[in-house]
């Protein structure tokens, strides 16, 4: 069975932008997601598709060349969507202020990544979000940030076991160690948690003091995140194992530092381009020069040609913002508006006076877009009257 075009799956235009991408992938997860379609194999395989072609069309590189050659760039190990990326996304490293899978699959900590399966024995820790503020400048250079997380830890004196030192847990005698029990009732058994250790397949019959048999306590831990150079608002860092420990020894869960990038006062971001609107003046606009643009690298020449218009538009190429993913440099979008001038003087008056008298009364030559806007007023007016 031949596969369907990646565009198709996720409902987007080839020319569609990475957020674009980003948001339609959302929304089928959420749709398809296998912990919300309790076990359909068909809408899990729909899942699975829509997690393939979102990896695919992330990818600067594998989609230029699936855009080139189709699913074809993927066969004979080609890739098809995995190529090592686990979860989607670059692997960055990960743990103890690294940070791993950047952006990984975004309804890990929504649905636990548990697929359905039986749940273990040990529980593990919850994950945990932290929200960072960036400006945009930030943003687009990366750093380093400390941030302090009150969390629960793994005790130190017990090992995370519980236990008072010289101790051990003993095996749970109603459960033997399983965790749980099998009710009878009839033809039919259910298995239950175990009343007597909840769950655990253990007795600490002698907890520790300091955590009280829990294994864990409460503490404020600081970490150092690595914040990756253009990240955008909705990206998340995954610290891997620096959520909550885990209750008795148990594995700790992940803490996902999500992104949001505050408005700039000059430009605005679309995906890896920024923006931002330049007043030039009358003169200028007219009879051409050369101006200064702000960039965020500083001051910038832009050459002004003559008889520009008002919302013409001037690309600065690799002036944006350089993509967390591909590497690929954005670039900056001028919008020209010309400001009109204002407080004239009574001889800046007679000058404009003057100017608007040479012309004369054909606006044709100095005015086309005047002119052809009252021609076709005039056309619509005698239609009317027809």
């Amino acid at each position: 069975m031949s596969k369907r075009d990646y565009y198709e799956v996720l409902g987007v235009s080839k020319d569609a932008s990475e957020r674009d991408i980003k948001k339609a992938y959302k929304r089928l997860a959420m749709k398809y997601h296998p912990d919300r379609t309790a076990g359909d194999k068909e809408l899990e395989t729909k899942f699975k598709e829509v997690k393939e072609a979102y990896e695919i069309l992330t990818d600067g590189q594998k989609r230029q060349m699936y855009d080139q050659h189709g699913h074809a760039a993927f066969e004979q190990g080609g890739g098809g969507g995995h190529g090592g990326f686990g979860g989607g996304h670059g692997d960055f490293g990960g743990g103890h202020g690294d940070f791993g899978d950047v952006f990984g699959d975004v309804f890990g900590d929504i649905f636990g990544g548990g697929g359905g399966r039986r749940q273990s024995r040990q529980q593990r820790g919850s994950d945990l979000r932290y929200n960072m503020d960036l400006s945009l400048e930030e943003a687009v250079r990366g750093k380093e940030v400390e941030i302090k997380v009150p969390t629960w830890v793994g005790c130190e004196p017990c090992d995370g076991s519980g236990a008072k030192a010289g101790s051990k847990p003993k095996t749970c005698t109603t459960c033997h160690g399983a965790g749980q029990v099998q009710m009878r009732q009839g033809f039919f058994a259910v298995q239950q948690t175990c009343p007597t250790c909840q769950g655990q397949g253990q007795i600490i019959s002698d907890p520790c003091n300091s955590c009280h048999g829990q294994g864990r306590v409460e503490k404020t831990k600081t970490l150092s995140v690595k914040i990756p150079a253009g990240v955008d608002t909705g990206d998340r860092i995954r610290l891997t194992g620096e959520g909550e420990a885990g209750m008795h020894g148990a594995p700790s869960g992940d803490l996902y530092v999500q992104v949001s990038v505050r408005e700039h006062e000059i430009f605005v971001r679309e995906a890896n381009n920024l923006y931002c609107e330049v007043p030039i003046s009358f003169t200028t606009a007219g009879l051409g020069g050369e101006i200064q643009v702000p960039t965020l690298d500083g001051r910038a020449k832009l050459k002004i040609p003559s008889e520009t218009q008002t919302g013409k538009m001037f690309r600065m190429r690799g002036k944006g913002v350089k993509s967390v993913r591909s590497g690929a440099q954005g670039d900056l979008i001028c919008k020209v508006v010309i400001e009109t001038p204002v407080n004239l003087n009574e001889r800046q008056r007679e000058l404009l006076q003057e100017l608007d008298e040479s012309m004369g009364t054909d606006s044709s030559k100095n005015r086309p877009k005047e002119q052809g806007f009252f021609d076709g007023v005039k056309k619509f007016f005698d239609d009317l009257t027809k």
